[in-house]
C-alpha cells in the first residue's frame, strides 16, 4: 500500500492510499486522520484528485464539523475535577515512555509520560479512552436494569438489549424489537437517560416517527416533546 500526501488548494492536506482491496475511489475524514482517500491499484492519482475536487463542498464542510466538535472538548489535565457517575479522573505523570489507563475502584487514573505535555493529543485520547471504558462500565451496569423498570412499568417488551460505543445516535430499534443504546448516554441527567430508554421502547409498538409514536410517548414520558428538546443540549461523543 502507497502513501502520498497532496496539499490541494481550498482543502488541505490529502492522503492518498493505494490499495489492493479497493474497488473504488473512496474518501472518509476523521478527526486525527483528516482526509483519506483510498485508490484502487489500476486508479491513477490524477484521476483521484479530480474526485477529490467534485466532493469538496462536502469535505470542507465535514472538516468543518470536526473543527467545531474538536472546539467543544474539554482539555484534561491534572487540576482538571472531572467526573462520570461512579468514576472520577486524575491524571498522574510517571518516568515511564508508556501511558498507561486504569479505571479501578470509582478511580480514572491516567499514568502519562512526564516528558510529554499533559495537553498531547496521545495524552488527550488516552483521558477520552479511560473516560468511555468508565461509561461502558456504568452503562452495561445501569441501563438494562433500567429498561427492564421502565418496559415493565409502561407495558413494554423487547427481545434483546445491548450496549454500544455508539456516537452517531443515542439509541435504536430493530424490526424485531432488539434494542441498542449508546454507552454515551451516562452523561446525561436521569431524567434524558429514561426518555431515550422510553423512545426505544415506544418503537417496539410504532415504528416510525408518525403521531401515534408521539402520542405513545408522550404518555409515557410525561412530555415528549419538551423532554425532545432538552436532548438538543447534549451530542454523543463530546466532553
Amino acid at each position: 500500500m502507497d502513501n502520498k500526501l497532496v496539499d490541494i488548494k481550498d482543502i488541505g492536506k490529502v492522503r492518498f492510499i493505494r490499495s489492493s482491496r479497493a474497488r473504488r475511489i473512496s474518501i472518509s475524514i476523521r478527526a486525527r486522520d483528516g482526509v483519506r482517500v483510498t485508490v484502487p491499484e489500476r486508479e491513477s492519482i490524477t484521476r483521484a484528485t479530480s474526485f477529490v475536487l467534485l466532493k469538496k463542498d462536502w469535505i470542507n464542510k465535514n472538516l468543518e464539523k470536526i473543527r467545531r466538535e474538536q472546539g467543544n472538548r474539554t482539555v484534561f489535565d491534572d487540576k482538571t475535577d472531572f467526573k462520570t457517575k461512579h468514576h472520577r479522573l486524575k491524571l498522574t505523570s510517571h518516568n515511564r515512555e508508556t501511558i498507561h489507563i486504569q479505571v479501578k475502584s470509582g478511580w480514572i487514573h491516567i499514568f502519562y509520560p512526564a516528558t510529554v505535555d499533559v495537553t498531547h493529543e496521545r495524552v488527550q485520547e488516552a483521558v477520552r479512552r479511560g473516560i468511555e471504558e468508565a461509561m461502558r462500565i456504568e452503562a452495561k451496569f445501569y441501563l438494562p436494569r433500567r429498561t427492564a423498570e421502565l418496559a415493565k412499568k409502561h407495558g413494554f417488551s423487547f427481545t434483546n438489549l445491548s450496549v454500544r460505543n455508539s456516537k452517531s445516535r443515542w439509541g435504536s430499534c430493530s424490526g424485531k424489537n432488539s434494542i441498542n443504546l449508546s454507552l454515551h448516554m451516562m452523561q446525561l441527567p436521569d431524567h434524558l437517560i429514561d426518555y431515550v430508554i422510553l423512545h426505544e421502547l415506544t418503537h417496539t409498538v410504532h415504528k416510525n416517527h408518525g403521531p401515534g409514536f408521539w402520542q405513545k410517548l408522550d404518555e409515557v414520558s410525561g412530555n415528549a416533546r419538551g423532554l425532545d428538546k432538552q436532548m438538543r443540549q447534549y451530542h454523543t461523543g463530546i466532553y
